[in-house]
This record gives C-alpha cells, structure tokens and sequence, in this order.
C-alpha cells in the first residue's frame, strides 16, 4: 500500500501533465480560429475559448502575448508552471517511476523553458502547442509502457481522467452556456464554432465516424458527454476514474469509500442520461 505522500504526488503528475496538453491543444485550435476569421466577423468559438484558459479580452480583441501568458511561471494555469509542478511531483516520488517517465517529464520541462526564455517562439503558436502536445503524449505512452500497472499507476489514471473530464465539461459549458452574467443573451453557435469545441477536445473524426459530417449541436453534446468509447467524453473519463478507484481500493485490501461511491454515481448517472435531457436542463439553468 502506497504512502498518502506518494499517492498525492502521482496522481498530481498526471492532472498537471493533462493541463497543460489540454492548455497546449486550446491554443492550436485558437491559433487556427485567428487566422480563419476575420477580426472584424468576430468568433464565438474564440471567445469562448480564450474563456476556458482564463484570458480576458474585450470584443473584438485578441490577447497580447498569449504564448508568453502561457508560459508564464507566476500564472498558476499557465503551460510552465503546470509542467514545473508535475516534475516536481515526479522528483519526490522519484523511486516509484521509470527512468524512462523521469526522462521524459526532464525532457518536458526544459522545452517548456526553452519556449519561456525564447522571445523568438512567441509568434510559433502552432510549433509550441503541438510540441507540449506530443511532449506530453509521449509521457503518458512511456508510463503504460515501462511502469508496472498497480497501486501506483492507477492513481496517475485517476488524476488523468478526472482532469480530462473537468476540461471537457468547463468547454462544453462555456461553447453552450449562456452570457446572463455579461448582461447579454446566448450567442448562437454556427457550424464552424460546433466544429471548433469538437477540434478543442481531438473530437473531430470521432465525431464523423459516430454521426458523419453532419455536424449538430445536440449531437456533439452527446458525443463529448456521453459516448462510451471516445477517450474524451466525460462518460469514457467517468468509467475509468471509477475503476481506478476501485483498482485503488483492492490493492489495499479495503471496500470502496465515498470517493468511489461518488464516482460510481457519476458514472451511473452518465451512462442512462439522455441528451435532450441535458439541453432542457441547461436552458432552464
């Protein structure tokens, strides 16, 4: 059975290492966003986008230095300081990783500073972002490969998933929530703003193989909340935080506590939810 000291700082490495990946792609998808439209048409996908990271921008305008607030050591959210702190994470349980993850997340973070300390690389938006992307890709893919699948990998599942699904959850609420708080109505969302939450979360084939192109918004919502089998639905992220937990309880020799009870809710709750459903529920709300 793990220490707490340890299970705590495996299952940060991966909630970190999932932010800035999701952090990282938002960018990308934003960096496209900007060059597709014209400023002067705005972008509710941009918007809504720029939201969900945290940037405030007036109408109309784009953020200044978006790379660098990104990288940005003092932002809590930012790509380096979640990337720091997964590392740090990773050096105090130094004796439960593979030298191959130990590696890898070294590796990351010095690209992460490179691209801090590079006034060069701040106009490379599409470069940086799919270099964390991979950086972080190849970390997990390291860590399924070279570390042994018990107590301790089931909590980096843990972390992983449910940072997944809070990042696909907080997308979907402010792509499809309305603006009452700004003393606004909702703004309607064409099919290039749907396509953009579906490219935010790596959805877009996924969604054609499921639906075709024909691409609705009661259909994406059902897609990313609750397909069973794509790796970024929030059901997908609810099953496997759930088995992890329970993986997490038989290795220690105890029944399941409120934190799979709860997770087992969420997950029962996922999987006889309807779309519609939902979309009332959210016009109500």
């Amino acid at each position: 059975m793990l220490l707490s000291r340890v299970a705590d700082a495996l299952y940060w490495i991966s909630r970190y290492l999932e932010r800035a990946e999701h952090t990282a792609r938002l960018m990308d998808v934003a960096a496209d966003l900007r060059l597709g439209r014209a400023a002067t048409t705005g972008s509710v996908a941009l918007e809504r986008l720029y939201a969900s990271l945290g940037l405030k921008v007036a109408d109309g305008d784009e953020p200044v230095g978006l790379v660098d607030g990104l990288f940005d050591a003092s932002n809590r959210r930012s790509i380096a300081s979640c990337v720091s702190a997964a590392r740090e994470n990773a050096r105090q349980v130094r004796e439960e990783i593979s030298s191959e993850m130990w590696e890898q997340i070294n590796a990351l973070y010095l690209r992460a500073r490179v691209v801090r300390d590079d006034a060069g690389l701040a106009g490379r938006t599409h470069f940086v972002a799919r270099s964390i992307i991979e950086g972080v890709h190849l970390f997990c893919g390291i860590t399924d490969a070279t570390m042994s699948h018990g107590e301790g990998w089931q909590y980096l599942q843990a972390g992983r998933f449910l940072e997944r699904a809070e990042g696909t959850s907080l997308l979907v609420d402010r792509f499809l929530g309305d603006d009452r708080e700004r003393g606004r109505m909702p703004l309607p969302l064409d099919q290039a703003d749907l396509v953009a939450l579906l490219q935010s979360c790596s959805a877009v084939e996924g969604y054609c193989r499921r639906y075709t192109a024909d691409v609705r918004q009661e259909r994406v919502v059902e897609f990313l909340l609750l397909d069973p089998e794509f790796p970024r639905s929030i059901r997908f992220s609810a099953t496997r935080i759930e088995g992890a937990l329970r993986a997490v309880a038989r290795h220690g020799g105890r029944s399941g506590g409120r934190a799979e009870r709860l997770s087992g809710r969420l997950r029962a709750s996922l999987d006889y939810a309807q779309v519609d459903e939902i979309l009332s529920d959210g016009a109500r709300g």
